[in-house]
């Protein structure tokens, strides 16, 4: 598997604001060991994962505000050490990491709802 750094492979990076909505589902569905079908093997894990999520939302910085941006990072860590600390899902971190995407889903949302243009809400 390439690594992170590695710019000859690419990894899935949701681009907007929807995607990092629907890419936090996905982690919902797939934590702690972020593994399914929807992509290839070798973009999957939990350091591929949280690599997707950091760059999608600094993609998405400017228009969520540094407030929010900073706010979402500092969940994004949070969450990760969670799942770390309970990669077999057997002591209570994951479920604490699974509340904070709840928490981050809320966030992006109500963000959608301030960016949508006006008569598509």
């Amino acid at each position: 598997m390439p690594a992170i750094g590695d710019h000859k492979k690419s990894h899935y990076v949701p681009k907007d604001l929807d995607s990092i909505y629907d890419f936090l589902g996905w982690m919902m569905l797939y934590a702690p060991e972020f593994r399914s079908d929807t992509f290839p093997a070798s973009e999957q894990g939990l350091d591929i994962t949280f690599f997707g999520l950091d760059e999608g939302l600094k993609r998405v910085r400017r228009q969520i505000g540094e407030k929010t941006y900073l706010q979402l990072m500092a969940m994004s860590q949070q969450m990760r050490a969670h799942f770390e600390a309970d990669p077999e899902d057997k002591n209570g971190e994951c479920k604490m990491g699974r509340t904070l995407i709840e928490d981050m889903s809320d966030i992006i949302e109500a963000s959608l709802r301030r960016t949508a243009p006006r008569g598509t809400s």
